[in-house]
């Protein structure tokens, strides 16, 4: 019989997380300060964030221990499984074997845990009271609300308003964990009041309620920013996600994969599971495809400049050098809220650039087809966001299935879609339209 659940034991667990800046192929072009576009420094960051986390954001360790404090929050629900996906092989009838890395396991149903404890636990250990942020589709916002609760840190989350409307039950989860919620566009900040007074219907967008965000951290004492994608610090942080895979796909028998896949929007989740394989490639000791999978709606690698841009519509945060639309780009009203961003994280960025990493593109109907199949075989109704990395996943099985190769296929399941189901709903009753940008 195959084994098809790979799991770790509890002492087996990473307690390192691995930073990839040093083994670039060249240095990430330096963040430049909004006013000044020079160059920051880390004293320049110092009004958004803890200085441990700014630490993290450049520093030039390869490894960074795990503190104690976050590990026990960890062990709540890692390590994760890692799980072959025998049933979904048998319905494409592959040789390709299949793995994925379930990150639904955690409290909030999402990787986003992985660095929302880590924030939480900076931002405690710095004196912080009080955490802003914004969320897409809800998973970051509930991550980040549930760590606050246990570092006894205030959580205040701007969520977009097209995703406050769609996902009502994400909004009710974060203030279970006693955060204060809010649609954004709002009233509640200027930048906010400026694209209502545009536009009274804004859908709103990631730009806006990161807006929004930061500019109620500097404006209110104690508190800081904090973002759930995008910046070094965070996908540093999720790299415990490819540390784990390692394990497995070991004790699976498995030498090393093939084919790396997942979802992109910021890039935290693809490049937590990509890293600890990258830095192998990055040596030229291993070589295989790594694939970022983004909607056709809002295709940043794909579709986006490679430039210095904004992180937010008001210009609040530094310029980073990313694959952008634009920072005042608002994305189609698609349900993979999560995904709905005009920039991508320096670091998948540059990867992409330099043709370490390539990108593919799915409009959101036929990504919920292949949800669907997911869940007819595996049992696992997946988040619309994680459905982009099964698309893809199929995809490449299907050609291995027509060239007879047994590849080893490993992507990262980031959450579960048990609080998305007004999206199936419309999808299996309805229908859903497929929107470009």
């Amino acid at each position: 019989m195959i084994e098809n659940h790979i799991t770790l034991k509890k002492s087996e667990m990473p307690t390192v997380w691995y930073n990839i800046l040093p083994d670039l192929p060249r240095p990430l072009d330096p963040p430049l300060h909004p006013l000044t576009k020079q160059p920051v420094a880390p004293q320049d960051l110092e009004p958004i964030f803890p200085p441990s986390l700014i630490a993290q954001e450049v520093s030039s360790e390869n490894f960074i221990d795990i503190p104690g404090e976050v590990l026990d929050i960890y062990r709540l629900w890692r390590p994760t499984p890692l799980i072959r996906a025998l049933r979904l092989e048998k319905a494409l009838r592959t040789p390709a074997r299949i793995y994925y890395k379930y990150e639904g396991v955690s409290p909030a149903g999402s990787h986003k845990p992985n660095t929302a404890v880590a924030q939480a636990y900076y931002n405690k250990k710095d004196g912080t009271k009080r955490l802003t942020t914004e969320t897409g589709a809800g998973q970051w916002g509930s991550a980040l609300a549930m760590a606050c609760q246990f570092f006894g840190i205030e959580c205040t989350v701007y969520m977009v308003k097209v995703s406050y409307e769609q996902k009502p039950y994400r909004k009710v989860l974060m203030q279970t964990w006693g955060a204060s919620v809010f649609p954004s566009p709002s009233e509640r900040t200027k930048a906010g009041r400026d694209i209502l007074a545009k536009d009274p219907n804004s859908l709103g967008s990631l730009g806006i309620a990161i807006s929004e965000a930061i500019e109620d951290a500097v404006n209110t004492p104690n508190s800081k920013y904090s973002l759930g994608s995008v910046l070094n610090h965070v996908l540093l942080h999720q790299t415990i996600i490819g540390e784990e895979a390692r394990l497995q796909l070991e004790k699976a028998g498995e030498s090393f994969p093939d084919i790396v896949i997942g979802c992109v929007g910021g890039g935290s989740n693809f490049g937590g599971i990509l890293f600890p394989f990258m830095r192998d490639k990055l040596k030229g000791t291993r070589d295989f495809r790594a694939i970022a999978v983004e909607p056709v709606a809002c295709s940043s690698l794909l579709k986006g400049k490679y430039d210095y841009d904004y992180g937010d519509v008001a210009k609040n945060t530094p310029l980073l050098k990313m694959h952008t639309l634009g920072h005042d780009f608002i994305p189609p009203a698609i349900h993979a809220g999560g995904l709905r961003y005009h920039g991508m994280a320096p670091i998948i960025s540059l990867l992409y650039d330099t043709g370490y990493i390539e990108a593919q593109a799915y409009h959101q109907s036929e990504v919920f087809e292949a949800a669907l199949l997911f869940a007819r075989t595996e049992g696992i109704v997946v988040a619309p966001e994680s459905a982009h990395a099964v698309k893809a996943c199929i995809e490449e099985a299907k050609k291995c299935a027509e060239k007879g190769e047994e590849k080893v296929i490993l992507f990262n399941l980031s959450g579960h879609g048990f609080l998305d189901l007004g999206a199936y709903d419309k999808f299996l009753n309805e229908g859903l339209p497929d929107v470009s940008e």
